[in-house]
C-alpha cells in the first residue's frame, strides 16, 4: 500500500510533510535528509517511553542511520504521570549532558505524552531545536503530532504549561499500530469522530459508514481515517496557528468536560479519548438547548461512538466539582467556561455558558 503525504502549510512557518503508511519508519532518515539539509544535525536525540522503546526504538535508530550522525536516546516512564515538570527537568539535564547543540534534532517516538513532552523539551532547550514527530498511537497520529502544541501537566490541570512549535516532519508508520490494545485504539477513534463532526458531512457520513471497519482496524479504512483527520487539523491550524483567532478552538470539541473527567477521575483512569467522547455526548446535548443541535445528530453521534468502542462512561461526580474543574481549564476567558457546540455536522459555535446553565445540564446528564 502506497504511503500518503499530507503537507501542513501554516502561514509564517516552513511547510512540513505528514507521511502516513505501512513500513515507512525504515526510510525515515532518507526522507528527513532533504528536510534537514540546510543545517545537517550534529546529533539526534530520540525521546521515547518504556512501552515503546522495546518495540520500536531499534527500528527508529536504523531508519535514522542514513543521516550519518550520532544518535542518542532517552526512555521516559510510560503514562500520563510522566508528563510533568520533574520528568521534563530530567530530560533538559540529559540534553545538556549529551552536549546537544542548536543544530541537533529531537525525535519524539511515542504517543501523545511523549510527543507533548519531547516537543516542549525541544522547543525550550537552547531556545528551540528542530523536532520530528514519530507517533506510535492512533490518537497521536490523527491529532497531537500535528499542529505544534507541546506541553506538560500541572497538578492544577492538563497542559497548563507549554508552547507552540511546529514539527519539521511527521512519520506516521501505521504498522506500529498493530501493538495497540483495545483501549488505546478506541482512544484514537474518539479524536477521529471529533474531527468528523466538526469537519463536514462528507467526513462524518464516511465515518458512520465505515465505523465497524475502523474498529476492526481494516488497513485501507485506517489509512483513510488518519489522512482525513490530518487534513482536517492541518486546515484548521493553518487558519489559527496559536489558537488566538477562535478558529482552532473547534478542536476542543468534547474536551471541556473531557479534561474535567480526566482530572477528577485521576489521570490514566480513563483514556483521553474515552473522556473526550463523554464530553462530546454532553456538548451535543447542551447544544440542543443553546445552539439548536438536531436530535438526529445527538443520536447519530451516540451510535457512532458506541460502534467505535466508546460507550457511556460509568462515572459521575458532583456537578459543583465538575464545574470547578472546568473553570481551571486554560481555555476559559474572563472566568467563563466555553464550550464548542455543534449546531450541525460541520457547523459549530464557541459559546460562553453561565454557571447555572452548566450545573443544570450536568445534573441532568449525570442523573443527580
Amino acid at each position: 500500500m502506497a504511503a500518503t503525504r499530507v503537507v501542513v502549510d501554516i502561514p509564517g512557518e516552513r511547510p512540513y510533510d505528514v507521511r502516513i503508511g505501512e513500513g515507512i519508519l525504515a526510510d525515515l532518515g532518507t526522507k528527513l535528509a532533504p528536510v534537514l539539509e540546510a543545517q545537517p544535525p550534529s546529533r539526534i536525540l530520540i525521546i521515547t517511553d518504556s512501552n515503546v522503546a522495546p518495540l520500536y526504538l531499534d527500528a527508529c535508530k536504523q531508519g535514522l542511520a542514513a543521516l550519518g550522525c550520532p544518535i542518542s536516546d532517552i526512555t521516559l516512564p510510560a503514562g500520563e504521570e510522566a508528563k510533568c515538570i520533574d520528568v521534563l527537568a530530567e530530560v533538559w539535564n540529559a540534553m545538556a549532558a549529551l552536549g546537544l547543540a542548536r543544530d541537533s534534532v529531537v525525535v519524539a517516538l511515542g504517543g501523545g505524552v511523549v510527543g507533548d513532552l519531547a516537543g516542549f523539551a525541544g522547543a525550550t532547550f537552547m531556545r528551540g531545536l528542530r523536532v520530528v514527530q514519530v507517533p506510535t498511537t492512533l490518537l497521536s497520529m490523527v491529532d497531537s503530532s500535528v499542529g505544534g502544541k507541546t506541553g506538560i501537566n500541572l497538578e492544577a490541570g492538563k497542559n497548563l504549561v507549554g508552547s507552540f512549535l511546529q514539527p519539521s516532519y511527521v512519520c506516521a508508520s501505521t504498522d506500529v499500530l498493530a501493538t495497540l490494545d483495545v483501549r488505546e485504539w478506541a482512544c484514537g477513534c474518539a479524536e477521529i469522530a471529533k474531527a468528523s463532526v466538526i469537519d463536514s458531512d462528507d467526513f462524518f457520513f464516511w465515518l458512520v459508514e465505515n465505523a465497524s471497519l475502523l474498529a476492526e482496524r481494516n488497513p485501507d479504512v485506517v489509512l483513510e481515517a488518519i489522512a482525513r483527520s490530518v487534513v482536517f487539523k492541518a486546515n484548521v491550524v493553518a487558519q489559527d496557528k496559536t489558537e488566538s483567532r477562535g478558529v482552532r478552538e473547534c478542536l476542543n470539541y468534547g474536551h471541556t468536560l473531557g479534561h474535567a473527567i480526566e482530572a477528577l477521575a485521576g489521570y490514566g483512569t480513563y483514556s483521553h479519548g474515552a473522556a473526550v467522547a463523554e464530553g462530546m455526548r454532553f456538548a451535543a446535548r447542551l447544544g440542543q438547548t443553546l445552539a439548536g443541535t438536531p436530535l438526529e445528530l445527538v443520536e447519530a453521534q451516540d451510535a457512532l461512538l458506541d460502534e467505535l468502542g466508546l460507550p457511556v462512561l460509568d462515572w459521575s461526580a458532583p456537578a459543583e466539582d465538575i464545574l470547578a474543574a472546568m473553570k481551571r481549564d486554560k481555555k476559559n476567558r474572563q472566568g467563563a467556561v466555553r464550550f464548542v457546540l455543534p449546531a450541525d455536522v460541520g457547523q459549530w459555535e464557541l459559546t460562553a455558558v453561565d454557571d447555572e446553565t452548566i450545573l443544570e445540564h450536568l445534573r441532568l446528564y449525570f442523573g443527580e
